[in-house]
């Protein structure tokens, strides 16, 4: 129990002192899935290899990354949104989260591609964020 939950337990067993704990039996039914998903949402992995996040590295699909676009980036509080390429509502991110780039390309209209997860508190967020390369604009034919 932490401090805030126990000091809700205290104000409301001043009310009625019968209250009691109750008790909790541990889950031992969970599967490696499930734990997994647990394991994204908690503490900073930015120090972890990208395969104890649950990702492997490769091709897009593989890894069930997504494609979009940075919408705004508040680099002076280290995170922005992204806007996913194929529509929907936009993702946060935090600059711990960035794989591969800088935070100094993190401008809006950049291309990135992030893998969905769950932030500390529980809601949907992107777990890895990658700068994609910026793509080549065509040439023009030389003219003589």
């Amino acid at each position: 129990m932490n401090a805030r939950q126990r000091r809700l337990f205290e104000d409301a067993h001043k009310k009625n002192p019968h209250l009691k704990v109750p008790e909790l039996q541990p889950v031992s039914n969970w599967t490696e899935a499930d734990l997994a998903l647990i394991k994204q949402g908690v503490g900073d992995k930015s120090t972890r290899p990208a395969s104890a996040q649950g990702f492997s590295a490769g091709s897009d699909e593989s890894t069930g990354e997504e494609v979009g676009s940075v919408v705004t980036y508040f680099g002076e509080k280290g995170f922005g949104f992204l806007r996913p390429e194929g529509g929907g509502r936009d993702v946060f991110f935090h600059i711990s989260r960035l794989s591969e780039g800088q935070a100094t390309d993190l401008v809006p209209g950049t291309k990135v591609a992030y893998a969905l997860g769950m932030d500390r508190t529980g809601k949907m967020a992107a777990a890895t964020v990658r700068i994609l390369p910026a793509e080549s604009a065509p040439k023009e034919p030389a003219k003589s």
